[in-house]
């Protein structure tokens, strides 16, 4: 029942892209295939009329995408960290897409604090501002906790988003589909993939909950990092649809002369945005994936101060390894490593030539370290990198490409505060200290440990599992075990158990 009101919502898109002069632009950026450019501008070109008009004073595909609504204002956002698909300047475009939407009623969010909280807003708080910040799918109020005085933000979802939204992701996978069907060298970017990937952020965007629960985890995380913090979530006054957090008092990171007449030393600042997001990815394998200057705060006492916990990324134990030896195979120029790194990964097809892609690789890093400080840029570097990886038909990996593209964004924000700041350079100490504690002996004798424990809680079943691999040994026609563990893998297990139970008694893992 769907179909038919996908296929007016596309008509509509492509439309508006048309009317605003976004298409081509779009479909360039994109380098789509023609047989999709000819599907794009015949779904649009015809009904250009019936598209949405938009404020001529933006970009086309900004002035696009803002006149669509918040739904295709957010998936603009979630594109710009995917500059695999719509290419680095579209993706630097997007980046600088301004969530601003006119703010909901006043009387809309006290109904909805009432209804999420159970009480009227007056009996929670003593004071309760007019919107300071309205965005696609929530807005923000200043206000001050009656019970405790403390001043904090509160979050609101508007009014229907998540059923506005529904629609509009629908419309999203449906469009994906397409694009899969008419355009089959589509598929290595997994268009229904990347839609997958937005329709989680914004899932967990709509739950402010989740979003809740995301900053309490970074909090915890992070609670020991020196010159970095995290506001406080009140978790009494939250819920499915408010959040509420401590104000964080501060000078927004975008706001230069500011920080320079508050004394705040812009290289160390600089640098302290990439170390952080570094040791947050590599360490805790949890990391803030918006990492713009709308998002960071200086705080009086000088601390860098994260806010907006809507889109995290998170990668596991062995992608963090995988990328930080990649990382310091640039940093150290050792290109045949970082070749052999992405085969063992699995990254790159196993029949392709690993020299001949190490070779590659020295032509994506060598023009960056050969050039001076101010003109690294890990953007150049990457959109080199997406190049060489699909001649050599590596596949999109998404939780890569939101953790280099966050990369960009620090990257530019160090920049902003530190024009000289040498990317590579800043980064080295906190790569390298990550590799000496998780790659090599040290980290083969934790990892050691941790699987000798797990085996060892079948420990309660050892003597069972020996006797009855005595048993098959000893009998000259051996029946099927009743317990599926006893066979090889199971003789594997009692050893490596008997093993483990023995070495961790005398302490040596």
């Amino acid at each position: 029942m769907r179909g038919p009101h996908n296929i007016w919502r596309l008509i509509r898109t492509g439309a508006t892209f048309e009317r605003t002069g976004a298409m081509k632009l779009a479909l360039e950026a994109m380098d789509a295939p023609p047989t999709l450019r000819i599907a794009a501008r015949i779904l649009g070109w015809p009904f250009k009329w019936l598209g949405l008009r938009g404020d001529p004073t933006q970009p086309p595909v900004l002035r696009a995408l803002t006149a669509l609504g918040p739904a295709y204002i957010k998936f603009g956002q979630v594109l710009s960290t995917r500059p695999d698909v719509v290419g680095q300047k579209m993706a630097d475009d997007l980046r600088i897409l301004q969530d601003k939407l006119p703010p909901f009623s006043m009387d809309e969010a006290h109904a909805t604090i009432e209804a999420e909280l159970g009480a009227p807003v007056d009996q929670l708080f003593s004071t309760f501002s007019a919107p300071v910040a309205a965005a696609s799918i929530a807005q923000v109020h200043r206000a001050t906790v009656r019970e405790t005085e403390q001043d904090v933000a509160v979050k609101i979802l508007r009014p229907n988003i998540e059923r506005n939204f529904r629609r509009d992701i629908d419309a999203f996978y449906f469009a994906a589909g397409m694009i899969e069907f008419l355009s089959p060298a589509s598929r290595r970017l997994h268009p229904n993939a990347v839609v997958a990937h937005f329709d989680g952020v914004v899932q967990g965007e709509l739950d402010l909950r989740m979003e809740a629960s995301a900053a309490a985890e970074f909090a915890a995380n992070t609670a020991k990092d020196s010159g970095f913090s995290v506001p406080h979530l009140n978790w009494d006054l939250s819920a499915h649809r408010v959040m509420t957090l401590d104000w964080a008092e501060g000078i927004p990171l975008g706001e230069v002369p500011a920080l320079v007449a508050a004394g705040v030393d812009l290289e160390d600042m600089g640098a302290r945005v990439i170390q952080m997001f570094l040791r947050h990815a590599l360490r805790d394998g949890y990391f803030h994936a918006d990492m713009h200057q709308g998002n960071l705060k200086v705080a009086p006492n000088g601390d860098l101060v994260a806010l907006d916990f809507g889109i995290m990324g998170r990668i596991d134990e062995y992608t963090r390894r995988v990328y930080a030896e990649i990382l310091m195979g640039f940093i150290k120029k050792d290109y045949h490593k970082v070749a052999e790194v992405h085969f063992e990964a699995g990254y790159v097809p196993a029949d392709r030539d690993v020299d001949a892609f190490a070779q590659a690789l020295r032509s994506v890093g060598e023009p960056i370290f050969g050039a001076d400080a101010s003109k690294i840029s890990m953007a150049k570097l990457l959109s080199h990198l997406f190049d060489v990886t699909e001649q050599f038909g590596m596949e999109t990996r998404i939780e890569l490409i939101l953790l280099q593209r966050t990369m960009v964004v620090v990257e530019g924000v160090g920049r902003s505060l530190d024009p000289t700041l040498n990317m590579w350079e800043v980064a080295g100490p906190v790569v390298e200290k990550y590799i000496l504690s998780n790659v090599g002996p040290r980290a083969m004798l934790r990892d050691l440990r941790t699987t000798l424990q797990i085996l060892a809680r079948f420990g309660p079943k050892l003597p069972q599992l020996t006797e009855a691999a005595i048993a098959r040994l000893s009998a000259s026609e051996p029946e099927p075990p009743r317990d599926p563990m006893v066979g090889p893998l199971g003789y594997v297990a009692i050893g490596v158990v008997l093993a483990g139970v023995v070495l961790i008694s005398i302490g040596l893992v």
